[in-house]
């Protein structure tokens, strides 16, 4: 009996041990041990491509029952007639509970690359200006990226080539693939023409870019709207 008795309680600490191991594995990440990485062909405005690297990252906040979200993604490549590689991150930060960006186009023009990028989500929409179209324009200027406003983006980028939606099925998928042609790019993209904004690039405001994101500002580490009284004095302030 005791030798029955102690090898139940050994089966018992394995299960244990197993599902421990299981809950980390699903905190740092859905398709691995703290992300996924892939390889995608990105198609320039003159025609000519490049090879960049996507990396993914997963944590942050979540409701209890939903998987991670994107922690950081990043991309990185080398500049065309250079043996120079660049990275650009789309970070996490405390605020906004995940990643701040969701990437849509890499660009390149005179050996100076763009990027163009969307706010995750409405808290990030709100962080970053609640912009119409709702874009985020970043120039590489030798050393670091900096933001620039629509005006400064060339007008020869047009197009959003780098794969937009990163969902869990398509992200395996990608993955599996190892490198994504700009083709399936090019196809993947054309399912949510629905929405302007994944089009082409937008240089005009339009209805609906908020896409039904409310008003909100932070305040002493939250988020306040304009039915908090904090949230509508700030909103009323910022008006006048």
């Amino acid at each position: 009996m005791r030798t029955l008795h102690g090898m139940l309680k050994q089966i018992t600490k394995l299960g244990l041990l197993l599902m421990m191991g299981m809950s980390m594995n699903a905190g740092a990440g859905l398709f691995g041990f703290g992300g996924d990485s892939w390889k995608e062909e990105v198609l320039l405005h003159g025609g000519g491509k490049i090879i960049a690297k996507r990396s993914l990252s997963y944590g942050g906040r979540r409701e209890i029952g939903q998987g991670a979200p994107i922690k950081e993604q990043s991309i990185s490549f080398t500049l065309p007639g250079s043996n120079k590689t660049i990275k650009w991150t789309s970070e996490y930060s405390e605020d906004v509970g995940r990643a701040n960006f969701n990437l849509l186009a890499l660009h390149v023009l005179n050996g100076t690359p763009y990027i163009v990028a969307e706010p995750n989500l409405c808290l990030s929409y709100n962080k970053w200006g609640r912009p119409n179209p709702p874009y985020i324009f970043f120039k590489y200027d030798d050393k670091e990226w900096k933001r620039i406003s629509l005006s400064a983006l060339p007008v020869e980028f047009r197009t959003l080539n780098v794969a937009i939606y990163l969902g869990h099925q398509d992200v395996e998928a990608m993955v599996k693939e190892g490198l994504v042609p700009a083709e399936t790019i090019k196809r993947r993209n054309s399912e949510l023409t629905q929405y302007p904004q994944f089009k082409t690039i937008l240089r005009d405001p339009y209805p609906g870019a908020a896409g039904g994101c409310d008003e909100m500002v932070y305040y002493k580490g939250a988020w306040v709207g304009p039915g908090d009284s904090i949230g509508k004095r700030m909103m009323d302030s910022k008006s006048k």
